[in-house]
């Protein structure tokens, strides 16, 4: 066989080690290893390879960001700001008609501001808000399918690791990323609350009635919820004004959450043993994957796919637009099926070249962030996508008197709103790009 013909069975090898349950991170890194010792039948390059992919790799400036942000999300979690920011957002949007679903999307977006994982905030707010939603009398379908959708914000509202990876893969600034990430993720939340308000007129029984709060209460739960919003200021603000790089931002912010998990009492030396552990677990599966991927991509490289796939996707001469749709579903087939990191690691090296030949009237950079920001929404549609997306499981497995099934039915609102806003922010990149534009 040729090398592009072991490139190219390389897809579906790679795909059935996954599906079998092999790790991604090892599956990618057996896949190219195999692969590079057939092209180059020889086992001492290979060798040679991993030593030093090894350190190149993990000596990166950028991913020591990763580390930083998963333990910022740590402290937080310990210091009670999912607790505090669900109840401000209750008090003060309760009493309307499908309003502790809506405080538990604001909940979620604040909680992701500080937080930057998926599954992290769905697991942590679905702990904080389904007993409420339980005791307000909404549907189990409606609550978990709410959850689940808005976890998704705790990586599409900056800071985001994923999008810490994209930016390396394809050499891009990561503030500038963070900055045009933020505008979809509020419209994110944004259409969440529209399609719980849509749907609770739909069905009114899905949701119960909370009394209203008096003013006094409101002010007293905004007052509870500063820390947070001080450290999204310091932590975001401070990369968006360039007084200090993305990594100093997000040590700046570990600290800051830190200090107040410390000051609440979260913060112990059990605790503080459990967070440092639980990150440096979470950092190590993180790393094994960008390995793995490395490894695969070095191996692709070799093949020349990459490169043949793009020469002969211009030669097609399809519209660029047609090959972006294309892409994009194929992004939200796989995030059924794979997590978003794991994803962007094994296709941005195959995808991307491709649509960078491509003219859709914008700068090579402008087209990069705006292409990477599209990529996180639709791969995050993926992770709420029945019949595999895996918020829908981390949730339901929460609230165990709720069918799956039900649980699948209660997300579909959420995926509506996910699909027009992505057709939206497609026709209309000014709406991604334009906060960033206007800063930089």
């Amino acid at each position: 066989m040729s090398s592009l013909e072991i490139g190219i069975w390389s897809f579906p090898i790679l795909m059935v080690l996954i599906f079998i349950r092999i790790p991604i991170g090892l599956s990618m890194l057996i896949t190219g290893f195999v692969g590079s010792f057939l092209i180059g039948d020889n086992w001492l390059p290979i060798l040679a390879k991993f030593k030093n992919e090894t350190y190149s790799t993990f000596s990166s400036y950028s991913l020591t960001i990763i580390p930083l942000f998963l333990l910022m999300g740590q402290f937080a979690r310990l210091g009670g700001m999912s607790q505090a920011l669900f109840k401000a957002a209750e008090t003060w949007m309760g009493h309307k008609k499908g309003g502790v679903a809506m405080a538990a999307i604001g909940a979620c977006a604040g909680f992701g501001a500080i937080c930057g994982s998926s599954l992290a905030t769905a697991a942590t707010m679905g702990q904080v808000a389904l007993p409420e939603l339980k005791r307000y009398g909404y549907s189990g379908k409606l609550a978990t399918g709410t959850l689940a959708a808005g976890g998704t914000l705790g990586i599409l509202i900056p800071p985001s690791f994923v999008l810490v990876i994209f930016a390396i893969l394809t050499e891009q600034n990561i503030a500038k990323l963070f900055i045009a990430a933020l505008v979809p993720g509020l419209l994110a939340a944004v259409g969440y609350i529209i399609a719980i308000s849509i749907y609770v007129r739909i069905y009114p029984e899905s949701a119960g009635s909370r009394e209203r709060a008096p003013y006094s209460e409101r002010f007293k739960a905004l007052l509870e919820v500063w820390p947070v919003l001080a450290i999204f200021l310091i932590v975001v603000g401070g990369i968006y004004m360039g007084i200090f790089t993305p990594t100093e931002g997000a040590a700046v912010g570990a600290a800051g959450t830190g200090i107040l998990a410390l000051l609440n009492g979260g913060l112990t030396k059990e605790t503080l043993m459990d967070s440092i552990l639980e990150t440096a677990a979470s950092t190590g599966m993180i790393f094994f994957i960008v390995f793995g991927a490395s490894i695969y991509n070095g191996f692709l490289a070799l093949s020349q796919v990459p490169q043949e796939v793009a020469e002969w996707v211009v030669m097609l001469g399809l519209n660029p637009w047609m090959i972006l749709t294309i892409i994009l579903i194929i992004y939200m087939v796989l995030g059924c099926v794979m997590d978003s990191l794991s994803m962007i690691l094994l296709t941005i090296p195959i995808f991307f070249p491709i649509v960078s030949v491509l003219d859709f009237g914008l700068s090579p950079d402008e087209f990069a962030i705006w292409f990477g920001v599209l990529v996180l929404i639709v791969v995050e549609v993926g992770l709420i996508t029945p019949p595999v997306g895996m918020n829908l499981f981390v949730i339901n497995s929460m609230a165990k008197e709720t069918k799956l099934s039900d649980t699948f039915r209660g997300v579909i609102p959420f995926i509506t709103s996910d699909l027009i806003r992505t057709i939206i922010l497609v026709i209309f990149p000014s709406i991604t790009l334009f906060l960033m534009r206007w800063l930089y």
